[in-house]
C-alpha cells in the first residue's frame, strides 16, 4: 500500500513540474515571437471599429511595384453625390488623373445582353487597365468604334479635367463635351498624359459587386484605395424621379395616386439594388484580409454636412496629401445656392442639400422604400419615419449622429 501511495505521489511531482516547464518554454517562445514580429499601430477609420495588429504580413507591403502612384475608385449608384465627391479628386491639381464613369460604354452595349458574372470581369478588366493607363480594353466598347486610337466623343469628357486640357486636348473646333476649342479625342495621348500622373482615380455607378474587385486590390502593380459611396434610399429615389422623369414615371404617378403597389417590378427591381449595396458594404465592413485599410463605406450626408473635413478623411485615406487646389474647390462649391440649379452640377450649398427630399418625396413612396430597403437603411445608420408629420419636420434628424462620425 505504502509503494501505491509512493508511486502515485511521484507521478503527481512529475506533472507539476512538467506543467512548469512547460509555461516557461511558452512565455520564452511569446517573447521570441514578439521581438521578431512587427506590430503595426492599429487605425481607426472613420465609423469602423480599429483594427488588430496583424503577424501576417501586411496586405500593403505587396504593392511595392506601384511605382508610389496612388489609385481610387469610387463605387456608388446613381444620384448618390458620386459625381460631387469625385470632384475632390478630379480638382486635385496636375499629379491627378481623374475619369469619370469610364464603364459607361460598357454598360450601354452588353448590359441587356451579358450575364451579371461576365459582365463584373469585364468590368473588372477595363478598370485595370485604365489604371495602368491602357484605354485599348475601353476602345472595343466605344460606338462608333475608335478609328486610329481616336473617338469624336467620349462620355462625359469635360467630367475629366485631363481630357479637356493639353497635351489630350488638341486644336479644334469648339467641343461639345469639353466646351472649348477642342480637337477628337486621342486616346493615345491621354494614355500618355495618364502615365505622366502620379495618381489615378475614377468614380463608377455601374459596378455593384465590390468582392469582383478583389484582383484589382491584390495586383502589385497597384495601390487601390476603394471608397464606397451610399446615401439614404428615400433621397436616391426622390432625385431620380426628379433627374430622370420618363424612366421613373411610374414612382411620379403613384406618388400622385398615394398608392405604391407593393409587388410591382419596380418595386422588386429597388429592392434588388438596396440589397446589391448593402452586400457589398458588408463585404467591406467585415475586413476581409484582402481589403484591409483599402476600403472606406462613406455617407453622402456626412459629406454634405461636414465636406471639408470628410474631405481631409477621405485624402488621408487614399495616402494623398489634401492639394490647396481641392480645398478652394470645396469653399467655392458648398456655400452657392445658383438660382437654377442643374441636377447633375456640383455647385450647391451642401447644408441645404442634406435634407432636400424630405420635402418632395410623399409619405407614401417614402413607407414603400423604408419596407425594401429597411436592412440597407439600419445598416447605414437611416432612421425610418412612421408619418408624413415627421418626414418633414427638419428637427427630426433621420441620421444617427454617432454613425460615421
Amino acid at each position: 500500500m505504502k509503494t501505491k501511495y509512493a508511486i502515485i505521489f511521484i507521478c503527481i511531482v512529475a506533472l507539476v513540474i512538467i506543467e512548469q516547464e512547460t509555461n516557461i518554454l511558452s512565455r520564452v517562445s511569446d517573447e521570441l515571437i514578439q521581438r521578431v514580429t512587427p506590430h503595426p499601430t492599429p487605425q481607426t477609420q472613420q465609423g469602423l471599429p480599429s483594427e488588430e495588429p496583424e503577424v501576417e504580413e501586411d496586405i500593403m507591403d505587396a504593392h511595392s511595384h506601384s511605382g508610389g502612384h496612388k489609385h481610387i475608385l469610387i463605387l456608388a449608384t446613381a444620384r448618390t453625390g458620386s459625381t460631387f465627391v469625385g470632384e475632390f479628386f478630379n480638382q486635385h491639381g496636375d499629379n491627378m488623373f481623374y475619369l469619370y464613369e469610364p464603364l459607361y460604354y460598357v454598360n450601354a452595349m452588353l448590359k441587356r445582353t451579358t450575364n451579371g458574372s461576365v459582365l463584373a470581369g469585364i468590368h473588372k478588366d477595363v478598370l485595370q487597365g485604365l489604371f495602368l493607363c491602357d484605354f485599348t480594353p475601353l476602345e472595343k466598347f466605344i460606338s462608333p468604334r475608335p478609328l486610329n486610337h481616336v473617338t469624336p466623343t467620349l462620355y462625359a469628357r469635360h467630367a475629366s479635367a485631363n481630357l479637356c486640357e493639353k497635351p489630350v486636348c488638341t486644336p479644334g473646333v469648339k467641343d461639345v463635351w469639353c466646351k472649348k476649342s477642342c480637337g477628337p479625342l486621342n486616346l493615345t495621348l491621354a494614355s500618355q498624359s495618364c502615365l505622366t500622373k502620379e495618381h489615378r482615380a475614377m468614380k463608377t455607378t455601374r459596378l455593384r459587386q465590390l468582392d469582383i474587385l478583389r484582383p484589382l486590390v491584390e495586383d502589385p502593380r497597384l495601390d487601390l484605395r476603394v471608397i464606397q459611396l451610399v446615401r439614404d434610399p428615400r433621397a436616391i429615389l426622390a432625385s431620380r424621379m426628379a433627374t430622370f422623369p420618363d424612366i421613373f414615371q411610374k414612382w411620379r404617378t403613384w406618388a400622385q395616386q398615394g398608392k405604391v403597389p407593393e409587388d410591382d417590378e419596380h418595386v422588386k427591381w429597388l429592392k434588388e439594388e438596396c440589397d446589391s449595396v448593402r452586400m457589398s458594404a458588408m463585404v467591406g465592413l467585415s475586413r476581409p484580409r484582402w481589403l484591409r485599410r483599402r476600403y472606406m463605406l462613406l455617407r453622402y450626408e456626412d459629406v454634405t454636412r461636414y465636406p471639408m473635413q470628410k474631405a481631409e478623411e477621405i485624402y488621408s485615406f487614399a495616402g494623398i496629401p489634401f492639394s490647396s487646389q481641392a480645398r478652394e474647390w470645396i469653399l467655392r462649391n458648398t456655400q452657392t445656392t445658383p438660382a437654377n440649379i442643374d441636377p447633375y452640377s456640383t455647385m450647391r450649398n451642401s447644408l441645404e442639400q442634406a435634407d432636400k427630399w424630405r420635402f418632395s418625396l410623399q409619405y407614401e413612396v417614402a413607407r414603400v422604400v423604408q419596407m425594401v430597403c429597411g436592412p440597407t437603411m439600419e445598416l447605414f445608420g437611416y432612421s425610418l419615419v412612421d408619418d408624413e408629420k415627421t418626414l418633414v419636420n427638419r428637427s427630426v434628424s433621420l441620421l444617427d449622429p454617432l454613425y460615421l462620425m
